[in-house]
């Protein structure tokens, strides 16, 4: 996608002009325009040149963003201070026009006699006072016409043709009549003062929107603290970070940021990352550990290898996520863009057609136009276009202060729409690396004795397995120069490990080994006690010392700390959770057990994860997948809304629509979470933005006239201006909203309605994790039960209904499957 930045647009009929011209541009194959950012992204093949000379054409400028521009957004308001300007000069001059407009006219305020004596030259002083705040304003005359000359007039046409109607009007009754009828100068300088209230309120809101971005963006570091050999002297030197290139040597004191991507040479540190991943926990780091740019080294000394620098950094690309998904459109912005492109030319019809109206009915031109300037001025597209991107831009903020990066604005809107999510076991669900579970001592062995055994022999090992137990080895500060003494060291493929120490001969492998080379059976209590382990989910390690079976140690990957807690959070929120996994069918069923997942899809090839995504498709509709490796990447592409998490490899991060830095599952309901407060946000921006425009405009064109309700112009451009700062402040309000906080969580309907029962069955006779499945696959298979949790501890299935199920089904379910139904 190229991006552009684009000028001159001031609402959203301008936004929907630029997209309808680009769109028409031969090659171009989407264009999505961002009022709220002033920028666009075209995807095709077309030349930049022709994209720019079609917005140029259209009314408006435009200009290709250059790759070393880390954002769409920049981080100073030039803006609002224009506006504060002109809002000045224009409040100064209107108080002025007040006076001499209602002041002697209503109120005969003091005036020198030739005012008071001669109406047409209090008439003048109105006119030359209004005419000044026009030209302080002549912005709005300037786009409005040039809109307007093009085809395309937008909300700065409504204001000037409401102004200048007022300003004309006044000036035939000045000049014609020699100010024998009401002058509307003050009505045609206040809608213009009051509109640019509103737009300098409306811009202060919006820079508000981008605070998040702009604080990521304060994190780059300007400086680096560099290795320079020179002579044979290496010396540190503070250097530009433009100056940095790959496999620079820098270095990190205590309190300094971290300029770089780089990975740690010497050194130890605890860096908080907060700043990118949004957990308030100081990460230690040392040897081999990864750091990022604009992390915080909190204490000690860090010498690094510069990894990645400019735009390829962490930072950077977070920074680019961000922005990307500003400049993109959610699908439920259609609506407001459909409205936007006619809307103007709608408001300017009905003002001509409620002139021409109220004139046929009899009422003199100053009623007649009183209500036609009304239907102009308070008529307001901005409030429509606004609707979706500020809520999309603040949202996605949120998101990334703690560690979620939407990359689109539909994967923000579609992530809390999903009713299945596939979870990879390995590294999402799990840690991903085996550790040391159990130490099991037999024959009057210790733990330590064990252990010490089984880190020496396993010393020289590089299976995954072993290197569980020598991290364990080093947890106990075993010493590890004994294992230089070892003699004969073999690998058993598919078995174990054998060598010999001080002349004892030592085994470390699985139960087929034990039995090739102890000199006595394995006991039977033994081998039970393996098998335990193993429908754990755990892989039993068995050791010997010439023969003498010493012990067992059990390995596992261990779910992680808050896997269970994420999971439960998803079930609760109505979303079906499938755990699938390469792993053999007894381990898998004894993590989903542990992690709490709906259902377990084992011994799936990496080819074979797509293709489940796709049956889940079928079966529930929107489906989200969850993964870290290479091997999810076709999964994490086919599935509706692909999540990878940040732990994982950058094929899985580049396949995904939303990347979780912190690599928890929490993280995933929490985006979820903050998908669906966004789009209920968006639709309530949308609703008031209408119901405004539906309500406001028949009130000024006198509908309710006979009620004795008629809309005053200057109170018209309030309401214009204040709609849409009131539509910016509410999505502003989404900066209260705690991702984690899952309080008020509700399941969804397929519709995407909050409408789902929670109903709760009694069942006996489950005794085990295989009943629960078994109780709650009978269940899923009623009619109007989205999902189920079953309990064998307390005896209960927890359903989630969409409709009405009756009794009996739900009896006839649990029987069938062999348990008894307790009502």
């Amino acid at each position: 996608m190229t991006q552009y930045h684009v000028t001159g647009m001031s609402c959203a009929a301008c936004q929907a002009r630029v997209e309808k011209a680009v769109a028409a541009v031969p090659g171009v194959t989407s264009v999505a325009v961002s009022l709220l950012t002033a920028s666009m992204g075209v995807e095709g093949s077309a030349a930049a040149t022709d994209v720019v000379k079609a917005v140029e054409e259209a009314g408006y400028g435009a200009s290709v963003k250059t790759a070393e521009e880390p954002a769409t957004v920049s981080t100073e308001d030039t803006e609002t201070p224009k506006l504060l300007k002109r809002l000045g000069l224009s409040v100064g001059f209107l108080f002025v026009l007040m006076y001499f407009s209602m002041g002697v006219t209503m109120w005969h305020w003091p005036v020198p006699a030739l005012f008071s004596e001669q109406p047409l030259a209090l008439g003048l002083v109105q006119m030359s006072l209004a005419l000044v705040v026009m030209i302080i304003n002549r912005r709005f005359f300037q786009s409005g016409g040039k809109s307007l000359l093009h085809g395309a007039p937008n909300m700065d046409t409504l204001v000037a043709l409401g102004s200048s109607a007022s300003f004309l009007y006044s000036v035939y009754v000045l000049l014609a009549k020699h100010a024998e009828g009401h002058l509307y100068f003050e009505s045609a300088a206040m809608i213009l003062a009051l509109i640019t209230i509103g737009k300098t309120l409306e811009s202060y809101s919006k820079g508000k929107t981008t605070n998040a971005l702009k604080s990521l963006l304060s994190l780059a570091p300007q400086t680096a603290t560099v290795e320079v050999t020179e002579d044979g002297q290496t010396e540190e030197q503070v250097v530009s970070i433009d100056a940095v290139s790959v496999d620079t040597v820098f270095v990190v004191r205590p309190g300094e940021q971290i300029p770089v991507d780089g990975v740690v040479l010497s050194g130890t540190g605890a860096v908080d990352e907060s700043s990118l991943t949004g957990e308030s926990i100081p990460v230690d780091k040392t040897v081999g550990s990864a750091v990022s740019a604009g992390t915080m080294n909190q204490s000690g000394f860090l010498r690094c290898r510069v990894t990645r620098v400019g735009k390829d950094t962490t930072l950077s690309q977070i920074i680019q996520m961000v922005s990307d998904a500003a400049a993109t459109k959610a699908p439920i912005a259609k609506i407001a863009d459909r409205v936007s492109g006619v809307f103007v030319p709608a408001v300017i019809g009905i003002a001509v057609l409620v002139f021409a109206v109220w004139m046929l009915l009899g009422k003199d031109a100053a009623f007649a136009l009183t209500r036609a300037v009304s239907v102009l001025v308070i008529s307001c597209p901005c409030a429509l276009g606004l609707a979706t991107p500020v809520a999309i831009m603040v949202g996605n903020g949120i998101g990334a202060k703690n560690g979620i990066l939407f990359k689109t604005a539909v994967s923000l809107e579609e992530t809390g729409k999903i009713a299945a999510i596939a979870l990879d076991k390995t590294g999402t669900i799990t840690e991903g690396k085996p550790t040391v579970t159990d130490l099991i001592p037999l024959n009057d062995s210790t733990e330590g004795e064990l252990l010490q055994m089984a880190y020496l022999l396993e010393l020289q090992s590089e299976h995954p397995l072993a290197k569980a137990i020598v991290a364990e080895g080093k947890q106990w500060h075993f010493d590890g120069t004994d294992g230089n003494q070892l003699e004969d060291f073999a690998a058993l493929p598919g078995n174990g490990v054998k060598a010999t120490l001080s002349g004892v001969q030592l085994l470390g492998g699985n139960l087929q080994l034990m039995r090739e080379y102890t000199t006595y059976p394995v006991p039977a209590e033994v081998v039970s006690k393996a098998d335990e382990l193993a429908e754990q989910g755990k892989t039993p390690l068995f050791f010997a010392a010439d023969g003498d079976l010493i012990g067992i140690i059990a390995v596992a990957d261990v779910i992680k700390e808050d896997s269970a807690a994420g999971i439960a959070q998803l079930q609760k929120m109505g979303i079906h959770v499938v755990m699938l996994t390469g792993d053999n069918p007894q381990t898998a069923e004894a993590i989903a057990a542990a992690a709490g997942v709906d259902e377990v899809i084992a011994g799936v090839l990496p080819e074979g994860k797509a293709d489940t995504v796709r049956a889940l498709q079928a079966k529930y509709g929107k489906v989200a997948m969850v993964g870290d490796g290479i091997n999810d990447a076709p999964a994490l592409t086919v599935a509706d809304m692909g999540i990878a998490i940040g732990a994982g490899t950058d094929v899985a991060i580049d396949a995904a629509d939303v990347v979780l830095m912190n690599s928890s599952l929490s993280d995933v309901a929490a985006a979820v979470r903050l998908s669906r407060k966004t789009l209920r946000n968006i639709k309530q921006n949308l609703f008031w933005a209408f119901f405004y425009n539906i309500v406001c405009i028949p009130l000024a064109a006198g509908c309710y006239h006979g009620l004795g309700l008629d809309l005053n112009p200057m109170i018209g451009a309030a309401a214009m201006s204040l709609s849409s700062f009131c539509v910016v402040m509410n999505a502003f309000r989404l900066n209260l909203f705690d991702v984690y906080n899952a309080a008020k969580d509700k399941p969804l309907n397929r519709k995407g309605e909050s409408v789902m029962e929670e109903k709760i069955i009694r069942v006996d006779g489950m005794m085990c994790a295989h009943c629960e499945a078994n109780a709650k696959k009978a269940v899923e298979a009623v009619k109007h039960v989205v999902s189920a949790t079953a309990d064998h501890t307390a005896g209960t299935v927890t359903l989630q209904l969409d409709g009405a199920v009756k009794e009996a089904k739900l009896k006839k379910a649990i029987e069938d499957a062999g348990y008894t139904y307790l009502g």
